[in-house]
């Protein structure tokens, strides 16, 4: 009797079978090809289906159904059946209903009574010649399957799958052995058993390798994952902002993929590039774990560990209350005119209102402050109020200086300090030993901020030196900053509003123009927004405004 064999499961009368039980020499060659073939897989539907067809080649038999353990129970993965021409699970994209069979019931007793959960329990190899002459095991399932297709289940091979550990992986169970010649169901013989086993054994190290791979690439996206959301949670102004480049770059490189004419015709990416691009879209701005909160969460011009606005509107009311006092003190003059004083108090009050909403306003910050504007700054600041006694300047030389930043909130030197993350993007990256297929995250990751002419950083790139998935992840990256509504220095931008000045962009020569055409004409805009922005940025665009 075979290892693993159940005691009570096959009679002595199965041993030659009619001449269908030998090995052949092709069949050994055929199983230590598969063992290689089974080693190289890298798609796991497609490894566990090939391990139930090769299985069933092996006895001719008629069906066949793998599962595997999950969750304490055994999900149908692959489900073929010549005779009535079942083909389910693997690559097949048919969908197995039938729900998993538990190893354990509610009260935690072992399921012996169906024969594929005792043979993950028991660990053995179950081959019954007839089901319908078993009692040990329920077969009312397959009995009422029967009955309602007119087949005849008979002979049943069913052998664990076990990996080096000995845990259970999942179990192989074939269906109606048939005879080479006349196609008659026959029990399975024993003679070919070991090789099932072999098989079973090669399959069991192969399926655990990939899922081992699996879980490691699961880890690593999951802690990629976790990085960009503690990047986005780091700062409430950025929030998501790592988690919707990727969506946009994946979108642009897929449209490039399918594009059939023009400059991308011959452009492709594999499912392995296609992920390697994906993960540099996550790790983008990787490098921002290092950039002082101070200056990444700086959403107006004066804000330092506060926003001063609040300083400058104490000083404002103190500018009101010697306003005030002078009013009152020359109504006390003898020949004092009520009237002109209460004029002069009222346009006082008004003029400093009317300085304190433009500060309030230019202290938000913009896309552009005109020079007319940082002029007023300089003329307000040029104003004197008087602290404990002494008159001094109405704004420091700093608070001039972060009043008059052109566009944005941020002073040069903070902006260096921001940019300066893409330079900690790349160094972090490149000290990551990343496998071979994704030898090129850094070099994605790190050119969202190049740009075509070479005035962008960290290295001052040219278009020819730059990658196209590279210049996609700029165009994701300035897409979605132009669209975000978590800025709480600017006003969420409608598509057709960034789409102008990504069109300006392209016209100076700093991001891909023909990537931008392409962006446009696949519709990416329009589907990004109808899934990730507010509906009052959904307005109507015509692509050929921004393409001239």
């Amino acid at each position: 009797m075979a290892k693993g064999q159940s005691q009570d499961a096959v009679p002595e009368t199965v041993v030659n079978n009619g001449g269908e039980d030998s090995v052949t020499e092709a069949q050994l060659t055929k199983l230590i090809e598969l063992g290689i073939a089974l080693s190289a897989e890298r798609n796991h539907s497609r490894l566990i289906e090939r391990i139930l067809l090769e299985a069933k080649e092996l006895y001719n038999a008629d069906g066949g159904t793998l599962y595997l353990l999950k969750n304490g129970a055994l999900t149908f993965e692959i489900m073929r059946n010549d005779s009535l021409n079942i083909a389910m699970g693997g690559t097949t994209g048919q969908e197995i209903t039938f729900a998993p069979l538990p190893l354990h019931n509610d009260k935690g007793e072992a399921n012996h009574s169906n024969v594929a959960t005792h043979v993950a329990l028991a660990k053995e190899i179950v081959n019954i010649p007839d089901a319908y002459e078993v009692d040990r095991f329920d077969f009312s399932g397959a009995k009422k399957f029967d009955e309602s297709t007119g087949y005849r289940s008979k002979s049943f091979l069913t052998v664990p799958l076990t990996n080096y550990e000995g845990d259970v992986l999942g179990v192989l169970q074939l269906i109606n052995a048939r005879h080479s010649e006349t196609a008659e169901v026959i029990p399975f013989g024993l003679g070919r058993q070991p090789l099932i086993e072999a098989l079973a054994s090669q399959a069991a190290v192969a399926s655990d390798n990939q899922m081992l791979i699996e879980a490691q690439r699961e880890l690593l996206e999951s802690f990629i994952k976790l990085i960009a959301s503690a990047i986005d949670a780091k700062s409430p102004y950025t929030g998501g902002h790592c988690q919707r480049v990727p969506v946009i770059t994946e979108m642009l490189a897929l449209a490039a993929c399918r594009a059939e004419e023009g400059p991308f015709k011959n452009f492709s990416l594999n499912d392995k590039e296609m992920y390697e691009l994906s993960i540099a879209a996550w790790l983008h701005d990787c490098g921002k774990v290092t950039t002082p909160e101070y200056v990444v969460d700086k959403a107006t011009k004066l804000e330092t560990i506060y926003d001063r606005i609040e300083t400058v509107r104490t000083r404002f009311e103190v500018l009101k209350r010697d306003a005030e006092i002078d009013y009152l003190k020359g109504l006390q003059l003898a020949d004092a005119d009520a009237e002109a004083l209460k004029g002069a108090y009222e346009e006082r009050l008004a003029q400093l209102a009317e300085h304190l909403e433009f500060i309030e306003t230019a202290n938000v910050g913009g896309e552009f402050m005109a020079e007319e504007k940082k002029e007023r700054v300089l003329e307000i600041g040029g104003m004197n109020w008087s602290f404990n006694g002494e008159e001094q300047p109405f704004f420091s030389e700093n608070e001039v200086y972060n009043l008059c930043i052109e566009r944005g909130t941020l002073t040069a030197e903070e902006r260096e300090v921001i940019n300066n993350h893409i330079v900690m993007t790349v160094e972090m990256l490149d000290q990551l030993p990343f496998p071979k297929h994704l030898q090129k995250v850094a070099e994605y990751a790190g050119g969202h901020h190049e740009k075509m002419d070479g005035t962008g950083y960290p290295k001052g790139l040219v278009a020819d030196d730059m990658s196209l998935p590279a210049r996609m992840m700029a165009i994701a990256d300035i897409f979605e900053a132009l669209t975000a509504s978590d800025r709480p220095y600017k006003k969420a931008k409608t598509l057709s509003e960034s789409l102008k000045i990504m069109g300006f962009m392209v016209k100076d020569s700093h991001i891909d123009p023909d990537l931008f055409r392409l962006f446009l004409d696949a519709g990416v805009p329009k589907t990004y927004a109808e899934a990730h922005l507010l509906p009052d940025q959904l307005d109507e665009y015509d692509p050929a405004d921004y393409l001239s």
